[in-house]
């Protein structure tokens, strides 16, 4: 495939009118629009089109869009097809664990912005483009090198020239001989490994990279002299000490006696896999906390029922009394617990009306005991009672991960703040509700604020995902607010503040306005009373 060839673009859906919209979108993407209407004519397209990308509607009516996408990636050609689904309804996070299960890799929901489509589009065309130029500049990069090894050898204008070539290739590509002296060494190698060739040739390449082997490396080298050809990952380390994962392909050459390796980073895509499962451990456990918390209802109204029966019976002096009141009192918090662990598992199918306060209130409930073991007390400030349009379970995600957080940062007791007010987003001229998450803890260091909300990077060493801030923001900005942090060192401490910005519904304000500067001031000065 050269640079200017068009690719194709499949467009599934059973309405022509959607399929005509599209068509008019990305037709200033200048490729290929095949259009289909049903699952079959889809799959017939497949079967004889090369496609780099196929934009599916999730509700057809003779296949869904899951279930398409299913019977697309069984079959070998198509299992790294981009599948992006358009759906018209509100997607719930069960619903795009399914989606990515089946292979989509984006998600864009009705009305559909064109920007954003053909930006989305572009870039998987391009990448299919890209990876279809680099497949076969690799192809003809392995069939010259296993045909001119001995020129190479012959030939140090040779050998540059087919340097020159190598140069191109993005992945990691090495040759050493037979006791692991390196020979040759690109810059793709250069950028996943931080050495400079002439730092490494001539050493032995897998002692300076402190490879780890998944066999021992005698296995390795008898498999490559009986086949000529092995492929594996391999641990490695950088020049820095950074551990990547890489996946490896080795090639003898036709003498024998040196061996062609190339290797691409892999650790990306295995943590990812890895939070992904880890996203379903996580789901699975919320159902299976629901579904205890509705059974649980059941016997404790019975109970319920029974105590008060109990309490006003007129055999009971005064002490049964008292002890049945607290027997009541206790069950109805196990009640609440219950009632409070099902709303956390159930996520609304439409945006509603969610009383930050209130929400703040329940993720500081569920967090009581953790609070009072570790000895951190809690100080709540809060306004006005802000209403927002969303899902509370993404709010709370959001709050409880940010509380859980400063409680862990307090592992000697502390101080935690919870501040709501009004404020203003003086870059967007918005007004919105502020929330302050403050605590009293080890703090955050300068070098590793500016990498706070990438994925997988984490403070916590081998205890978290990296993951938790990352998506915390995301949820954040799907409301058009925004999440920042500050952490001060002084000589009495730590101050560490999360903020959460969140434009407000129209008539959610109220009384706030009468405490905003008390607030404000307080806010102002909280870095004071550590």
């Amino acid at each position: 495939m050269k640079a200017n060839d068009k690719v194709n673009i499949l467009m599934v859906d059973d309405q022509p009118a959607k399929l005509l919209s599209y068509e008019v979108i990305l037709s200033e993407l200048g490729e290929n629009l095949i259009k289909a209407t049903t699952a079959s004519e889809a799959l017939s397209i497949l079967l004889k089109t090369d496609v780099a990308v196929v934009l599916m509607d999730v509700s057809m009516p003779d296949l869904d869009g899951f279930e398409l996408a299913d019977v697309i990636r069984q079959h070998p050609r198509f299992q790294k097809t981009a599948i992006i689904f358009i759906s018209g309804v509100h997607f719930t996070d069960s619903d795009k664990i399914q989606g990515y299960r089946s292979g989509a890799v984006d998600y864009i929901s009705v009305p559909v912005v064109p920007e954003v489509l053909r930006a989305k589009i572009g870039v998987f065309v391009d990448l299919h483009r890209k990876t279809r130029q680099l497949e076969m500049l690799n192809d003809e990069l392995e069939r010259r090198v296993a045909e001119r090894t001995i020129e190479l050898r012959q030939s140090e204008q040779q050998f540059r020239s087919r340097a020159e070539l190598l140069e191109l290739a993005t992945e990691a590509i090495m040759m050493r001989d037979l006791d692991g002296a390196l020979r040759f060494w690109n810059t793709g190698a250069e950028n996943l490994y931080g050495w400079k060739r002439e730092e490494v040739l001539g050493r032995e390449i897998h002692k300076v990279l402190h490879t780890v082997f998944p066999i021992p490396p005698e296995e390795i080298e008898a498999q490559l002299r009986e086949h000529n050809t092995w492929q594996g990952n391999l641990v490695q380390r950088t020049k820095d000490g950074i551990e990547v994962i890489v996946a490896c392909r080795k090639t003898m050459n036709r003498e024998g006696n040196a061996v062609l390796e190339v290797s691409r980073d892999i650790t990306s895509q295995l943590q990812a896999e890895e939070a992904l499962r880890e996203t379903e451990k996580l789901a699975a456990m919320g159902r299976v906390a629901g579904i205890i918390a509705h059974e649980i209802n059941n016997p404790l109204a019975a109970i319920t029922n029974t105590l008060y029966l109990v309490r006003n019976h007129p055999s009971l002096d005064d002490t049964a009394r008292h002890f049945a009141d607290v027997a009541e009192q206790e069950l109805q918090r196990v009640s609440h617990i219950a009632r409070q662990t099902l709303s956390f598992y159930r996520e609304s199918k439409q945006p509603i009306a969610v009383n930050l306060t209130e929400l703040l209130n329940d993720v500081l409930e569920l967090q009581d005991r953790v609070l009072i073991s570790t000895h951190i007390s809690v100080e709540r400030k809060y306004a006005f009672s802000p209403v927002v349009q969303g899902f509370p379970v993404e709010l709370r995600q959001v709050f409880l991960n940010l509380v859980s957080n400063a409680i862990q940062a307090m592992p000697s007791g502390g101080k935690l703040r919870v501040y709501v007010r009004e404020a203003t987003d003086w870059r967007g001229q918005r007004c919105g509700t502020a929330i302050s998450i403050i605590d009293t803890g080890i703090g955050i260091r300068p070098e590793d604020s500016k990498r706070l909300f990438q994925p997988f990077f984490s403070t916590k060493s081998t205890k978290g995902t990296g993951l938790g801030l990352w998506i915390s923001k995301g949820i954040v900005q799907k409301y058009d607010g925004t999440l920042t942090c500050r952490s001060y060192r002084t000589q009495r401490g730590c101050v560490t503040c999360f903020r959460v910005f969140l434009p407000v519904s129209e008539g959610s304000t109220g009384e706030g306005q009468k405490v905003e500067a008390e607030v404000s001031s307080a806010n102002r000065h909280a870095w004071q009373a550590v």
